[in-house]
């Protein structure tokens, strides 16, 4: 089931996307006088009931005024209101070549805050305080299930589904410190979706396909199958060192092909007007325009 957060009348209401266009879980709801949840944290936190309760209701809402066409939706970030925005750096091995790092021997962990959340169609305004503003293309776990010590072959039962991200990162402040923080976590910096996909239409994360696309030229093209650190490894290191929570998101890392990976004198940085696009097998494309 692809799940997703748009807004409707100022206000954030959940959707799944169909054939059809986006099916408005709370129109169709009310008109069937079925209770339903009321977003997508609510879904997280009820989990098996309450995708039971969304399936039923997309098999029964046949009329037409229930579903808006995809393009007319402004989307919300695909989870709203995350506990925790949970990082991994260089987790791809030509990612971390390119870069002139060595192959990490454990996770390399930092976070973003949730001033950075963004949505897909949203703007990312790059500050004034940095002219180098990058990419990174990358898959977001979303996790369904309070989780803690969990071994490494367990660790996935506790992933509710995954969405696209773009760890955007202003290199010049990132390496400003030993600490990348204040690189990664500007308003806007974390971008998200289109959707939530369920764990269960994705099947095996470290099989899919990742690309980024900057005004239509493909940038980055790998595979999570060049993932350091596999997405259960990553869930099972995490819950060892903090208790997981629905609704916490891992981004996952990024392939080769980020401009700080260039040599100096050909990095061209996100300029004013530039159109990003992360697109991820089975889980979407996800664009952005970056503005001044």
């Amino acid at each position: 089931m692809k799940l997703l957060t748009f807004i409707r009348e100022g206000k954030e209401r959940l959707g799944v996307a169909t054939d059809r266009g986006i099916l408005d879980v709370e129109e169709a709801g009310r008109a069937l006088g079925v209770t339903v949840p009321a977003g997508i944290m609510d879904v997280l936190s009820a989990q098996e009931e309450a995708l039971s309760v969304i399936g039923k209701l997309a098999k029964e809402a046949n009329a037409p005024e229930w579903y808006l066409p995809e393009q007319s939706v402004t989307f919300a970030p695909s989870v709203t209101r995350p506990g925790k925005i949970v990082c991994v750096g260089l987790n791809y091995r030509a990612h971390a070549l390119e870069t002139g790092k060595s192959i990490p021997d454990t996770p390399v962990l930092f976070n973003k805050f949730s001033n950075a959340l963004n949505a897909h169609g949203g703007t990312v305004h790059m500050p004034e305080v940095t002219s180098q503003v990058d990419y990174e293309a990358e898959v977001v776990i979303v996790i369904g299930r309070k989780t803690a010590n969990v071994g490494e072959d367990e660790a996935l039962r506790a992933v509710f589904g995954y969405t696209a991200g773009n760890d955007v990162s202003a290199r010049d402040l990132q390496y400003r410190t030993s600490q990348w923080m204040l690189g990664k976590t500007s308003d806007g910096f974390a971008p998200i979706g289109p959707y939530v996909v369920t764990a269960d239409e994705v099947g095996d994360p470290n099989r899919l396909t990742i690309e980024c696309f900057v005004n239509g030229e493909r940038r980055q093209h790998s595979n999570t199958s060049d993932m350091i650190f596999s997405c259960a490894y990553l869930v099972s290191y995490l819950s060892r060192h903090m208790t997981l929570m629905p609704g916490d998101i891992i981004f996952t890392g990024t392939p080769e092909g980020v401009m700080l990976g260039y040599p100096p004198e050909k990095r061209v940085y996100l300029q004013d007007g530039d159109v990003v696009d992360v697109v991820i097998e089975k889980l979407g494309t996800l664009r952005n325009r970056f503005a001044r």
